[in-house]
C-alpha cells in the first residue's frame, strides 16, 4: 500500500438513523436548487406580491398611514376571504413557473448520468427517492404559496380587531388549496423530468400542459356546448375547489361543475404522473436490441 493511502480512515461519527436517510436526497437537491442564481432570482420575484400585499393590509388598517398617503376616508381595500383568494390565485400562478425552472432538474440528471441505480442501491427505496425529490419542491413551493399568506393572516389579524374569529376558517383553506397545487405541480414536474432530458424542452412542457388542456377543452365545450369540457382545464378545477375551501363565490365564470369532478379530475392527474414515474424510477433498465 502506498502511503498516501494509508490516511483513509472509516467514518466513526453519528449515524443518521435508517429511517431518516432519504432525506440525504433532500438536502442534496435543496443546495442544488438554491445554488442556481436563476432561481434565487425567481424565488425572491415570486416573493415579491406578498410583500406588497403586507404594505396593503397595513394601510388598510392605518388611518395615520392612508392621512400620509393621503387617501381620506374608509380604505379602499377590503381584507376578507377574496383577497386572500386573489392573493392564492396570483402565488399559485408564480409558483407554475418557478416549478417549470426547477422541476426539470430534480429527476433527469440522475436518469441522463446513471446515479438512479446508485442512489437505489443504499437503503432507499423507489418510494423514498420519489419523497425525497417532493419534499424539496413542496418546501419552495410552500415558500411562495400558503406560508406568506398564513404570515399576511396573521398580520390583518393583529392589525384589526375582532378579525380573527370570524375569518379564521380562511386558514384551513390557504393550507389545503394551497398544498393541493403543490402536490400537482410537484408530481406533474418530476414525471416531465423523468422522460424528457433537455432541460428547456421540459421547462415549455411543464407549462405546455397546463395551457394546451385547458384551450383544447374551451373549444370542446364551445362545439359541444357543454361545461365538461372544462375537465381538461386544470387552472379551473383548481378554482373550483379554492372557491370552495375559501367560501368565495365563483361569480362571473362561466357555469360551474362539480365540485366532485374537480377532485377527481385533479386526483387522475396526479395518479398519472405517478404511473409515469413509476415506468422510469428503476434500479435498473434492460434494453434490448
Amino acid at each position: 500500500m502506498t502511503v498516501y493511502k494509508r490516511n483513509y480512515r472509516s467514518y466513526s461519527g453519528p449515524v443518521t438513523p435508517m429511517r431518516w436517510r432519504w432525506l440525504v436526497i433532500t438536502r442534496h437537491s435543496l443546495a442544488e436548487v438554491f445554488g442556481s442564481r436563476v432561481s434565487v432570482v425567481l424565488f425572491v420575484i415570486c416573493m415579491v406580491p406578498a410583500l406588497l400585499s403586507a404594505v396593503v393590509i397595513y394601510v388598510a388598517n392605518s388611518e395615520t398611514a392612508r392621512l400620509l398617503l393621503n387617501m381620506r376616508g374608509p380604505a379602499m381595500t377590503i381584507i376578507d376571504n377574496r383577497f386572500f383568494f386573489r392573493l392564492l390565485e396570483l402565488q399559485g400562478w408564480l409558483a407554475l413557473f418557478l416549478t417549470a425552472w426547477i422541476g426539470p432538474a430534480m429527476v433527469s440528471p440522475d436518469l441522463t448520468n446513471g446515479a438512479l441505480p446508485l442512489f437505489l442501491s443504499r437503503p432507499i427505496s423507489r418510494a423514498e427517492y420519489v419523497a425525497g425529490k417532493l419534499l424539496v419542491l413542496g418546501m419552495v413551493l410552500s415558500a411562495v404559496t400558503w406560508a406568506p399568506l398564513l404570515l399576511l393572516f396573521g398580520i390583518q389579524a393583529q392589525l384589526a380587531q375582532g378579525w380573527l374569529w370570524p375569518n379564521l376558517y380562511i386558514v384551513p383553506g390557504l393550507i389545503a388549496g394551497g398544498l393541493l397545487w403543490i402536490a400537482v405541480l410537484a408530481l406533474l414536474a418530476l414525471a416531465v423530468s423523468a422522460w424528457v432530458r433537455w432541460r428547456i424542452v421540459a421547462t415549455g412542457l411543464i407549462v405546455a400542459l397546463v395551457f394546451i388542456p385547458a384551450g383544447f377543452g374551451a373549444v370542446v365545450s364551445g362545439v359541444l356546448r357543454t361545461p365538461w369540457g372544462l375537465v381538461l382545464n386544470l387552472p379551473y378545477m383548481l378554482t373550483l375547489v379554492w372557491s370552495h375551501l375559501l367560501r368565495t363565490p365563483i361569480g362571473w365564470r362561466r357555469e360551474p361543475l362539480p365540485l366532485s369532478a374537480a377532485w377527481i379530475a385533479l386526483i387522475a392527474v396526479g395518479a398519472l404522473c405517478l404511473i409515469m414515474l413509476n415506468k422510469r424510477i428503476l434500479a435498473r433498465q434492460v434494453v434490448r436490441g
